[in-house]
Parts: C-alpha cells; structure tokens; sequence
C-alpha cells in the first residue's frame, strides 16, 4: 500500500474545555478525493486549517510527505497587500517557478477574472474565483478547498467541476454542493464530535452509511446501560451478601460510569418552522413586457410571466446576468425602463437577502430574533422564549448575548432563517440561501419549503436544491435572453439540449436575432381571432375595483372581529361577520380567477 501524502494522529485541539478535535486521525492518499462532512460549528474549517498547516494543535502530529506542496482555499480571502486580482494569483506560484506567469493568464481567462481589479473592491464572486484561481495555480500534490462553490455561478461551478475532475493530485472538498460532491468524491470523512469516521464510495451513499452508525451508536449505548444497571445491582445485592468487596468488578463498574459519562451524544437536528399568514390572493406577481437595462446593456427585455399563489419559481443565471435585478423588479423595489407589474391581493411577503443586510454587526442573537424587545419570539399569532427558539436552530442559550461579528457564516444564515421565518407571510424570497448551511440544514429547509403554503421566488446556484424545491425556472442566459422553463435546473438543460438539436441550421439562423421568450406557467389558452364579447370586456374592466372593494371590507370585518369583547359581549354578530368574510374571500378568489381568465383570453386576441 502507498503511503500517504498527509497524516493527522492523535490531534487534539480544545476552545475552552470543550475538545474540537478529540484524538482525531486521519490519512490522506495520494489519489483520494475527500469530501469532508459535519455540521456548521463542528469544526471542519478549523480541520483544514490544522491540515494545511496554518493551526498548531494542543497536541498530536502533522506528517506531510517530503517535498509535497499543499493548497488551501480559504472560506474568507484575505487579499490585503496586493494591488490586482493578479497580483493576488500570481503570488500562489512556488517560489522556484515565479517567472511561470503564463499560467495566471489561463486561469484568468478560464475563470473571467478581471485581472487589474483591485481586489478590495472585488465582488464575493469574483475574489472566490481568483482566490481559486491563486490554489490550483501551484499544481500542488494536495489541494484542500473550503466551499469552493460559494458566491459561484453554474456556469463556474461547472467548469470548475470539469477542471477538478481530471486533476491528478489529492484534494478534500468542504461544500453544501450535492451535485458537486457526489460528482468529485471518492470517500467521505464525516467530522463529528471531534472525530473522523471515514465512508469509501460516492457521497451520495453517505448518508444511508451516517444513518447506519447513528443506529449502531444508539445500540451501544443501550448494552452499556444495560451492563451498568446489572453491575449496579450486584454491586448493592452483592457486597450485602459478603463481608469483602470484589474490588476489580467494582473498579469495572467505576469505569463504566465513567466511559458513559463522556459519550457525547449526537447534535439534535434543526427545527425549523414557518409561521403562516393569510392566503394571497390567486395572482400573486404579474410582469407585462418588462424590460431593463444597466449602463447600455440589456439584462432582459419584453419578458412577460405570471405567478400564482402556490408557485415555486426559481431564478438561475450566471453572476452579473441580472437575476437579483429582476428580483427586485418583480418585488416592486426598482421600476423597471418598460412594462408593467401588477401584484396581488393581501400579499406578506419575507426576503432573506444574500448580503445579510438585516443583520447588524452590532446586534445580538437575542436582539435579532426578538427585534430588540423582551425575551419573547412571536411565531404568527404565538410566541415562544427566545431561548427555547434559540434551540430550536441549534444555537446555544450561552450566546444568546453575543454579537452577530462572531458568528460563523453557517451561523448567521441559520440566524436570518430563524428571525424572518418566525413572521407571517404568504411569500417568501430567497436570495442565495443555500450559501455557508451545513446539510442537515439544507436538508431540513427543502422540507420546510415543501410544505410551505404560500408562494416561493428563489434565485440559488444551487443545482440540487433548485430541482429539489422550484416547479419553474426563469433563466437568464447573460446575453440578454430571458426563458421560462417547466421544472429546476435540470429540466430546463434537458429541455435547452433538445431544443438545440431541433434548432435549424446556423446559416437559417444567422440573420435571425435572438429574441427572448416566456413559457407561462399558468398558461393554457389556445390563442385565438377575434375580441372579447361585450361582457367578458366590462367584467375585465369592473373586476379590479370589484376585487379592491372586497379586499377593503374584508379588512373592516376583521378588524371588528380582532376586538376581545366581541364574542362575549355578542356572540351572535361575531359569528355573523365570521360568516360574511368567509363568504367575502370565497368571492374575492371566484373574482380573481374570473379576472385572470379574461385576461389571457385578452392577450390570446393580440396580434
């Protein structure tokens, strides 16, 4: 057998008194490629940086092969002290092969950098692409990549895939990234409490082995707790019985004790919920031929679409194509240069940006999740101790006063989730959520999404959680295209091959100029000739009027029903303005879908 390029034995490392790393072992391969699995906070960025060299342990040893070079990509750059992106790669080549700049121009050009950017300036997903570009430059017989697909389009994430694929080195690969784990893989490390256990085969098998040694662990406990009750007992019945103690069954019975008390159990899982609102009315967002355009260039143009109440749409592009753009348009925070948005009914929407614009560095956990008032949650119409909710998100009650500075980027979005999924809402949008979760969380939120009643708008690189969760994708191929496609990420690169192979030929196409086009969802009227009829056109007219008047009185019912006395005081009216909104929402939705229906037909009409 080969011997190994890195090894790891009897590392400990400890923050405060409670081990990170606990005796923890492992051996690297030359032709391994490990994904290295735990959940956030378990330590794994603080195992690569023990592994490159950059953590001295409390204790054990790091062996590295003699004359091995080891790569590491940081989950935080740090490009201070370089004036370009450049720069910044060039300055990862070995010493003795520094003059060797050609090769900063392939993985510049590979990778789009701008190489005379300043790098303090840089976007996140241009400084991940160059700090990416400064590891693999050194071609080094170890490469250690700390969420390399954070902030990375798919298009990069692809391409990236491909590159690492044929590299002939070993590599470990920290990453909430399905797709792309399961695609580079060879074996799993799985960090948990602060030991490795290590799986061989693709990551897509790990988690049935994970459930296996879960299981196994929980048995073993039962026979040590089983063993400890019957040594108990003969140690009470026993010595009772005889006038000398057997000291060596006593120390026996001492020691399992002791190794019972030190187990440390399993993590419990995030649990996370959503608190409901009231429905929305059945056409949640619709955009007529909008259009914008940024410094003369058009990210899209003419794209019309229509979200209902239930959809799930996803938003998928590569970075700078204007998917956060167009989000932004179809939420109603910037106009758009042409068209028209229209929104629905009674809409309570959530946004949990990419930035983490909510969170303040300055703020506490507790101050987030309560809006800096009590130590009370409301959760809808409930409410719960923030330390209680606190757990439910896996956060220790002991940090409930820290400030958001410390958290780990897994932290602070597992923060954000918390403190907007505790409010009502009826639409939830999603930018970039999936950046930094550990997968058991990632696991847990698809669920969530799944149940969720409302409506979802998720803009994610993503592959795996967008065919896991949208029912249609919006794509903006960067060249000013827009398309909608039925189903996530797959279906629509599915659906683009086939189109391309039933495209005509390039010289058919060469004077015809692309145009964007609009799949709707909702869309499944035949179009015909002719007009509306006298009536169709007077509902149209009258319906949005006849929708608002409705939605008014539906308010005015309900703010008198919110009154405590009502009920008590005259039980008969409260049930009688219970009747009359039930019957009002019931004739706000028959309106709206009527509305919806003359509206297609209307366009249907048109040229």
């Amino acid at each position: 057998m080969a011997p190994p390029i890195l090894s790891l034995r009897d590392i400990e490392l400890h923050w405060g008194s409670a081990p990170v790393l606990d005796k923890l072992e492992m051996h690297i391969g030359m032709s391994d490629r490990l994904c290295l699995i735990g959940r956030n906070g378990a330590g794994k960025s603080t195992l690569m940086k023990v592994i490159a060299g950059l953590i001295q342990p409390d204790g054990g040893e790091r062996w590295v092969q003699p004359g091995a070079k080891v790569a590491y990509l940081p989950q935080e750059p740090d490009p201070s002290g370089f004036a370009t992106l450049y720069d910044y790669i060039a300055a990862g080549l070995p010493e003795a092969e520094a003059d060797e700049t050609y090769r900063v121009d392939v993985l510049v050009e590979d990778l789009k950098i701008k190489a005379e950017a300043n790098p303090m300036s840089a976007s996140g997903g241009e400084m991940r692409r160059a700090a990416l570009a400064r590891a693999l430059i050194g071609e080094p017989e170890l490469l250690l990549l700390d969420e390399p697909t954070n902030h990375m389009d798919i298009a990069t994430i692809e391409w990236l895939e491909g590159y690492l694929a044929s590299w002939r080195g070993a590599m470990v690969l920290i990453s909430h990234d399905r797709a792309f784990l399961n695609r580079l893989s060879s074996a799993s490390l799985w960090l948990d409490r602060g030991r490795i256990r290590r799986m061989e085969g693709k990551f897509d098998q790990f988690e049935l082995w994970q459930e296996k040694v879960y299981e196994e662990e929980a048995d073993a406990l039962k026979k040590m707790d089983k063993l400890i009750k019957e040594e108990t007992r003969w140690s009470v019945e026993g010595i009772s019985a005889r006038r000398t103690r057997n000291q060596g069954r006593m120390r026996r019975l001492q020691d399992l004790r002791q190794e019972r008390r030190s187990v440390v159990k399993a993590e419990g899982s995030v649990n996370i919920s959503v608190a409901g609102g009231e429905r929305s009315g059945a056409r949640v967002i619709e955009a007529k031929g909008i259009s914008k355009s940024y410094g003369g260039r058009t990210l899209f143009s003419n794209f019309s679409t229509k979200i209902a109440r239930g959809d799930r749409i996803g938003i998928i592009g590569p970075n700078g194509a204007g998917k956060s753009t167009l989000l932004k348009v179809l939420m109603g925070e910037i106009e758009p240069d042409e068209g028209t948005l229209i929104t629905g009914t009674n809409l309570a929407s959530i946004m949990i940006d990419q930035k983490r614009a909510d969170l303040k560095d300055t703020m506490t956990v507790m101050d987030v999740l309560t809006g800096g008032e009590g130590d009370w949650v409301h959760i809808g119409d409930e409410k719960k101790h923030v330390m209680s909710y606190m757990k439910d998100f896996l956060f220790d009650p002991s940090v409930a006063r820290t400030p958001v500075s410390s958290l780990s980027g897994g932290e602070r979005n597992r923060l954000l989730i918390a403190a907007n999924f505790a409010k009502p809402s009826n639409l939830i949008v999603l930018d970039e959520p999936t950046n930094d979760l550990d997968m058991d969380t990632l696991d847990l939120l698809q669920e969530v999404l799944a149940d969720y009643k409302g409506t979802i708008i998720l803009v994610s690189h993503d592959r795996d959680f967008i065919d896991r969760v949208v029912s249609s994708s919006i794509v903006l191929e960067g060249d000013g295209t827009i398309t909608e496609y039925a189903g996530g990420y797959s279906d629509y690169k599915a659906q683009k091959k086939r189109a391309a192979k039933a495209a005509p030929s390039d010289e058919v196409q060469k004077d015809t100029k692309p145009k964007a086009t609009v799949v709707s969802i909702n869309s499944g009227q035949k179009k015909k000739s002719g007009k509306l009829s006298y009536k169709d056109q007077r509902d149209l007219d009258n319906l949005p009027a006849e929708v608002e008047t409705l939605t008014m009185q539906i308010a005015e019912m309900e703010a008198k029903l919110s009154d405590p006395d009502l009920y008590g005081k005259n039980p008969q009216r409260f049930q009688e303005l219970t009747d009359k909104v039930i019957k009002a929402r019931e004739m706000v939705e028959a309106k709206e879908m009527r509305w919806l229906e003359l509206e297609e037909m209307a366009e249907s009409f048109k040229g």
